[in-house]
């Protein structure tokens, strides 16, 4: 039943582009983008209903007046900007080395492959469910701070990782704590970076 459970997504995929159309422009794209003044203030009406949203308005408009100038790239641009480079880099082999990682971690713990499918699930539900939480509590804490502590709380785990892997040929159940601190570190990543 693997099929079903991967076309759900899909499934998603489409029942949002057929809702698209009603809904307004993002007001800082309306705004930034296309210098729709009027078209930003009626989005922002649409989307959360009567009232003064002029300090809003007066920070996109300050934002607007900051990137002045400044192109917006594209991701293939982005791509062949050499200053990103290092950044594209980092991010590259962060990446790879969580993926061989996680391998090496699920092979470590002697999993049964008739479990794997499971613990596949499990990371994929735990992200999503600190995608949720984080946009619950972006607005009250901001990016800054939820960035910071999604680091710190990544770098934590990951020396308990480190930790666990270390230890796991003298204690059989440490190999179990890789498999949750797997998860943990998924989790902090989803409601951080």
């Amino acid at each position: 039943m693997w099929n079903v459970l991967l076309s759900f997504s899909g499934l998603v995929a489409l029942i949002q582009l057929l809702f698209l159309p009603f809904f307004p422009e993002s007001p800082p794209y309306l705004l930034l983008q296309k210098g729709d003044k009027a078209g930003c203030l009626k989005a922002m009406k649409q989307l959360w209903g009567e009232g003064n949203y002029h300090t809003e308005f007066d920070d996109m408009m300050k934002e607007k007046a900051v990137t002045k100038g400044t192109k917006i790239m594209n991701v293939l641009e982005v791509l062949k900007e050499p200053s990103v480079y290092p950044q594209l880099s980092i991010m590259l082999l962060l990446l790879l080395s969580l993926q061989l990682c996680g391998l090496k971690i699920f092979q470590t713990a002697s999993l049964h492959e008739s479990i794997i499918p499971y613990v596949s699930l499990g990371v994929a539900i735990s992200e999503l469910i600190s995608i949720i939480f984080c946009s619950s509590i972006i607005d009250r804490f901001g990016r800054r701070i939820l960035l910071w502590g999604g680091y710190l709380l990544m770098a934590l785990i990951l020396v308990l990782l480190e930790t666990s892997l270390l230890l796991s040929d003298q204690f059989l159940w440490m190999r179990y704590c890789s498999v949750i601190l797997i998860f943990l570190f998924i989790i902090a990543y989803g409601i951080g970076p």
